[in-house]
């Protein structure tokens, strides 16, 4: 799905910030932002050394996604790491206006279905989670992005899989981030 910008997310987000996004991270979200609003799903590899702000640059894209009525979901490869990304979206739901789930092994019963309801529902906007995210039952409303982070810890089919289910047949866009250097 194209996936069109508006700001209302992202204006909000970028503006509460104790500081300004510095040349390198504009670029990245910017180029990210226009391969989102294109029909043509997009693939691309975030690579950046830890603490350079791949994390708020995949949030941008993010909001980018529930600017265009979309959801996403973050596949992370640890609970510890789900929890921490989780952590930096839960404060945001009042004036960024995305509205969170985790979704790991250890989220189980009532609790597990209460979750799954809100994102087939459409009511959670994003979905952090780990290896949990591509499990069996694991239904979105409109998922437009999803972001792997640590994207070497997954293998291809898995990192294609939850793409995949962007339902009508498409895929979502796909952002992949790592701190590791690629080899060519």
């Amino acid at each position: 799905p194209a996936l069109v910008a508006t700001g209302a997310h992202s204006e909000p987000l970028i503006a509460g910030l104790p500081f300004t996004l510095p040349p390198p991270q504009r670029h990245a979200a910017r180029e990210i932002g226009r391969d989102l609003s294109r029909t043509r799903p997009m693939r691309r590899l975030l690579q950046g050394e830890v603490g350079s702000g791949k994390t708020l640059v995949a949030l941008l894209a993010v909001c980018q996604a529930a600017e265009a009525g979309a959801q996403s979901a973050v596949l992370v490869p640890t609970e510890t790491l789900a929890a921490q990304h989780l952590r930096r979206l839960d404060p945001l739901p009042g004036p960024v206006g995305l509205h969170p789930v985790l979704l790991t092994g250890r989220v189980t019963g009532a609790e597990r279905e209460r979750r799954l309801m809100a994102l087939r529902t459409g009511t959670a906007t994003v979905a952090v989670g780990t290896q949990a995210l591509l499990s069996e039952g694991v239904d979105f409303h409109r998922l437009g992005l999803v972001v792997v982070d640590e994207q070497h810890r997954f293998g291809v089919e898995q990192r294609q899989a939850l793409s995949e289910r962007a339902g009508g047949g498409g895929a979502a866009h796909l952002l992949y981030m790592t701190a590791t250097p690629i080899p060519r």
